[in-house]
């Protein structure tokens, strides 16, 4: 579990709990998700006794895991509560009721309008109760005499609280929270030094194997997790889809599905190139790497069309494929490294960024200028040879079936 300096300095203040984030992603999380944390597990069942024993096994498990910080248990509990509660077998003995108690405790605690001060045109209830330090004091509330009946008060006509119930003050609910119907518990945590996504998974298994769930009580996460699952289902759908509309664009553009293919060839490697700059700096596979990821497929196609085009522009002049490949790879030499060099030097203050934001810039970046460099040494020598071994094979395979 991860602690900071100032969690350790707050941490020797008696009765206080103590959170750390920034306000702007603290409330933002509470807008988003409910919680105020980067990670939420929510506990649900009837039972708060039950709820937060589960609740404080989940938080050990967790703050076990590498990356958690700030991790506690919502507070439900720590209100003082009086307790009175009633002996029946005394209360049946003295031809008591139940009612009769209760009412000699609602206004002793709480108070009995017993009528009404008029001065001029204004008026005040007249509340009878005991003292603010009476009504604190539990030993000597058992002194409160309670009138007994009629028929019973031949020699004594009250008796003390305390010998008709049992008068306490314990620790009861703070706060009662509900959701889906359902009463709530929610362990939060805060993410420090790791990808959220990985984190989540590692508090899913450590809960999991840890945590003995009860029947008829269950554990979902929340937080800002839930945007991350979102945002990959969504991407899920979107990158293919993008993948999709640029090789129906290559084939548009040149009107072979050879070629197409062959220029299309340039995004698999660019992607590679992209996810080995990641390893290399140690960085997740987050959103925004995603997002640069869709970004990089546009690169690599360009520098594969500027390529190519000129390759067949060369032999629609009547040149032979073999000194096309070799002119094309040449005369296009400058062009495609230009354009390698301007995205992927654009990105390099992005990637060096340590920032407010750099935590959506770097992986973005990273991924860009590691695809682009990949995606150039494929358009600079993969791709021709590749358009030339295609062609020389069509070329034939024509001359088998003319011949």
């Amino acid at each position: 579990m991860h602690l900071s300096l100032p969690t350790l300095l707050v941490a020797t203040v008696p009765g206080n709990n103590y959170e750390f984030t920034q306000p702007i992603q603290m409330r933002f999380n509470e807008l988003i998700s409910g919680v105020r944390s980067d990670v939420a597990v929510k506990v649900y069942g009837d039972d708060l006794d039950v709820l937060m024993s589960t609740a404080q096994a989940i938080e050990t498990a967790m703050s076990s895991v590498e990356g958690a910080a700030d991790v506690r248990v919502e507070q439900t509990t720590g209100l003082p509560m009086l307790v009175v509660e009633p002996d029946r077998e005394a209360l049946a003995r003295l031809g008591l009721s139940l009612d009769a108690v209760q009412q000699v405790v609602a206004t002793a605690i709480g108070g009995t309008e017993a009528g009404m001060l008029y001065e001029g045109d204004r008026r005040a209830p007249i509340v009878v109760r005991l003292e603010d330090g009476l009504r604190n004091d539990a030993d000597r509330l058992g002194d409160l005499p309670v009138p007994l009946p009629v028929e019973r008060a031949e020699t004594v006509r009250t008796v003390p609280l305390r010998e008709l119930a049992r008068i306490a003050i314990e620790e009861g609910p703070n706060q009662i929270n509900r959701e889906n119907g359902k009463r709530r518990v929610v362990v939060t945590a805060n993410v420090r030094g790791r990808d959220l996504g990985s984190f989540v998974a590692d508090v899913q298994q450590r809960v999991g194997a840890e945590v003995d769930v009860p029947p008829g009580y269950w554990v979902e996460y929340g937080g800002t997790f839930e945007q991350l699952i979102s945002a990959t289902q969504r991407l899920s759908i979107v990158v293919p889809l993008t993948l999709v509309l640029i090789l129906g664009l290559l084939f548009l553009a040149f009107g072979s599905g050879r070629d197409a293919l062959v220029v299309f060839s340039g995004v698999p490697l660019a992607l590679t190139g992209g996810v080995a700059a990641l390893m290399l700096r140690d960085l997740p596979l987050s959103i925004s790497a995603g997002v640069g990821f869709i970004a990089l497929s546009g690169i690599a196609v360009l520098n594969g069309i500027v390529m190519l085009s000129f390759i067949r522009q060369l032999l629609l002049e009547g040149m032979g494929l073999d000194e096309a490949v070799r002119e094309g790879a040449l005369t296009r030499f400058r062009p495609v490294l230009m354009t390698a060099l301007v995205a992927s030097l654009g990105f390099v203050p992005m990637a060096l960024a340590v920032g407010a934001g750099a935590e959506v810039q770097r992986p973005l970046a990273t991924v860009v200028i590691g695809g682009v460099l990949s995606s150039t040494l494929l358009t600079l020598f993969v791709l021709p040879a590749l358009y030339r071994l295609v062609h020389k094979v069509s070329e034939s395979k024509d001359s088998i079936e003319n011949g």
